[in-house]
């Protein structure tokens, strides 16, 4: 390995390795996924094929200032998470903290104006329609088995 390779790196409040391609390193930031890192990459001009450690501080910043505001990079509006947003009615991007913030945001507006999805997030249910009668056991609290009242019986009657 020469000099300027970098085993990890930081873009945008993530350590990325940098042994993995440009746009699978990119794609580890919270927010931004395969199909949007190509984009950005190729827009930016730089080869989504390098390894990321061999990136430069100055291609590093141009990544890290597309992905914090692609509108004005003229992407199109389908690659972004948030579209139409419900309070200022625009095309948005979020990213990390942010992006964590805005779903939890979404979340409890959904359990204050009692919707169904909101519903099932308060009481811990499945939302998207999945089928609930055999999956989404773990976490709840489960038979006794038989096994074990009979050992613990002999137990609490000394």
């Amino acid at each position: 390995m020469s000099e300027e390779f970098r085993h990890i790196l930081r873009i945008i409040d993530a350590d990325v390795d940098g042994t993995l391609k440009a746009s699978y390193a990119l794609s580890k930031v919270k927010g931004v996924g395969s199909i949007l890192a190509n984009a950005i990459l190729r827009k930016a001009g730089v080869d989504p094929d390098k390894r990321a450690g061999f990136l430069t501080e100055a291609e590093i910043e141009k990544v890290e200032e597309m992905v914090k505001d692609p509108t004005k990079q003229g992407l199109p509006s389908w690659l972004f998470n948030r579209r139409k947003d419900t309070e200022t009615g625009k095309d948005a991007h979020l990213i990390s903290a942010d992006l964590v913030l805005r779903t939890k945001m979404d979340i409890d507006q959904m359990k204050n104006i009692k919707s169904w999805r909101g519903y099932r997030h308060a009481y811990g249910l499945k939302v998207r329609g999945q089928r609930t009668k055999t999956t989404g056991r773990a976490g709840k609290a489960l038979g006794v088995k038989k096994k074990d009242l009979v050992r613990r019986a002999p137990a609490e009657s000394k």
